[in-house]
């Protein structure tokens, strides 16, 4: 059976050294996160990942999830008491506000927690993800009557939550959707229409399911201007809080996927079902949109939890298995052969996906904090430079970890060689699993021309001038380090290549939009490679004052040093690559008549 560990050790590294907790101390909720209790808030989310969540994922993906005959929908065996154990320790809140029955605490230790549950079981950490979704969305565009209603049950993980978005005939082109909203005259809805794809649309681990549902009101406008957002619940809610009758939603069928089998994916039917307006009519997208960058963040955490489980996993494969004899020479002499890992190719597969683990959950971390900026900071300035961050980073960190997300479950069940293709090893269910996250919540390709299109020309571009100042500065800073310059020199080869791609589309896609397109997914990786590499040589710096200081720490301060020179001397020469492909432009792309694919 596949094994899992929650990293702690490396996080606080990040939360001591790289990105100290404790500067952040002005912030609402970061008082009482000293380091110690932020460790102990860890441990005891790790135990209930390692010995609660990660036993019930092999089984899971193997039972997976049966619709009733009566619509209901029953999870896999231990899932409903694992959820009850994840609500009963505060989890579902641990970020949310205290006014609500929340913790209050930073959202940065929800985020790592997101890894550490996505990492033990995916399928089944879904649940209440969904549900911090749906909570983030009440916060920001719920009336207070709505906040009272739904949220105090949603963060004590009495409810869950579901947002609603796909339909048959469209994905991400909502403009087209074609659910409707027709007026009760009560203040309240009537909504009809299918829904597909709804990741915990219907099961059986809480007594109501909050769903946030998109729609067109009737007499609105075409297209995404026409679009509303409501609050639609499984259970109609009585004026004391109690549960009243059953809603006009109801679960037509369950999808059969390539994996997160322990996850209820619902066709949703809604036969005029009550629903309530969330934010303003015809402004829907935008409500809905706090909701699908946290959860687009939240998938990116996916792809690193995915490429963390699965190296975890090949690393004790490596040193176990025993198979011909290292290059050099025997090295367990003693032994028919010796384990894997002395191989080159073998340790480069590992490398490369250590290297990505550590320098992706630096970027989590830095994101997350940065979003505890843009949601509590009473500094407008700071506020804005973290939010400009966040826009620009929300498509980086969804589409460049789930990708090499992926890859690395790939590389990790190659490890394992025949045995990784066998069920049993669990390896082929992180891979399976790993898929979906470069698919949903908006494909990858999206998030890339989103970069590109949206993100960069933003306001000027302030936001990427931003971080290229900023990177620029590291390298300037640091320059005179010795100790540092096999990290600093790589990174500013890569930022250079970032800029001339930068550059190169603001001379090029204006007039040219397809070289836009063409170049997006090489462009959003390029950006990855350099904020990784910056994350990176943060880490370095960081490990380097560390071993200084002495305290038994000098062999794992070596071996972050290491990897961190791995990074880049195998990794950030990418950059150049990207580049390349970039400023080839888009006319062999654009070129072939489409009857001769």
């Amino acid at each position: 059976m596949p094994v899992y560990k929650a990293p702690i050790e490396d996080v606080m590294f990040l939360l001591k050294d790289v990105f100290p907790i404790e500067r952040y101390n002005n912030l609402p909720g970061f008082a009482d996160a000293t380091t110690d209790t932020v460790e102990a808030i860890l441990a005891e989310g790790a135990k209930l990942c390692e010995e609660v969540f990660a036993p019930l994922n092999l089984s899971g993906d193997q039972e997976g999830c049966t619709r009733n005959p009566d619509g209901s929908v029953t999870t896999p065996t231990g899932f409903r008491q694992a959820y009850e154990a994840y609500a009963a320790g505060g989890w579902m809140g641990l970020a949310a506000p205290e006014e609500y029955g929340g913790q209050g605490l930073p959202s940065v230790l929800n985020t790592i927690m997101q890894e550490f549950v996505s990492s033990s079981n995916l399928a089944l950490g879904m649940y209440p993800g969904l549900t911090q979704g749906a909570i983030a969305a009440l916060i920001e565009h719920g009336t207070e009557e709505q906040k009272q209603i739904y949220l105090p049950k949603m963060i004590e993980g009495t409810w869950t939550g579901t947002m609603n978005l796909t339909e048959p005939h469209c994905g991400t082109d909502l403009g087209m959707l074609k659910t409707k909203a027709v007026p009760n005259g009560d203040g309240s809805y009537a909504i009809s229409g299918t829904k597909i794809f709804i990741s915990a649309g219907e099961h059986d681990m809480a007594e109501n399911i909050v769903h946030l549902v998109l729609a067109r009101i009737e007499g609105a406008p075409q297209g995404t201007k026409g679009i509303s957002l409501f609050v639609v619940p499984k259970v109609l809610v009585n004026q004391d809080g109690s549960l009243g009758e059953r809603n006009g939603v109801s679960c037509g069928s369950l999808e059969h996927k390539m994996g997160i089998h322990g996850n209820a994916t619902a066709v949703m039917n809604y036969d005029g079902a009550k629903g309530w307006l969330v934010g303003q009519e015809n402004r829907g997208l935008n409500a809905m949109f706090v909701m699908m960058n946290e959860a687009r963040l939240a998938v990116g955490v996916q792809g690193l939890a995915q490429s963390e489980v699965a190296y975890q996993n090949a690393v004790a494969y490596a040193k176990d298995r025993l198979q011909g004899r290292s290059l050099t020479g025997a090295k367990f002499p003693d032994k028919p052969a010796d384990p894997i890992i002395v191989h080159p190719d073998v340790r480069r597969t590992l490398m490369s996906i250590k290297a990505f683990n550590e320098a992706g959950r630096a970027l989590i971390v830095w994101t997350g904090l940065n979003s505890d900026i843009a949601h509590r900071s009473s500094d407008d300035t700071q506020r804005q430079t973290a939010e400009d961050y966040m826009g620009l980073m929300t498509p980086v960190v969804k589409g460049v970890l789930t990708d090499l997300g992926f890859d690395n479950a790939v590389k990790a069940q190659q490890m394992f060689g025949g045995h990784g293709y066998i069920e049993e090893w669990g390896m082929s269910q992180f891979v399976r699993d790993a898929r979906i996250t470069q698919i949903y919540e908006g494909a990858n390709g999206i998030q890339a021309m989103d970069l590109v299109g949206r993100k960069l020309g933003k306001d000027g571009g302030r936001a990427v001038m931003t971080f290229f100042n900023e990177v620029g500065a590291f390298c300037q800073e640091n320059a005179g380090d010795e100790s540092l310059q096999s990290y600093i020199a790589p990174l500013q080869q890569g930022l250079g290549h970032l800029q001339q791609a930068t550059m190169w589309f603001m001379q090029n896609a204006m007039a040219k939009p397809d070289n836009a397109g063409a170049g997006a997914t090489d462009y959003m990786h390029l950006f990855g490679t350099v904020v990784m590499g910056y994350m990176w040589a943060k880490m370095a710096k960081a490990a380097q004052t560390r071993k200084a200081e002495g305290n038994g720490v000098a062999d794992k301060m070596d071996a972050k040093l290491l990897t961190g020179r791995f990074y880049m001397e195998r990794m950030m020469p990418e950059t150049a690559t990207r580049l390349a492909r970039i400023t080839t432009g888009a006319d062999t792309t654009m070129a072939l008549p489409a009857e001769a694919f």
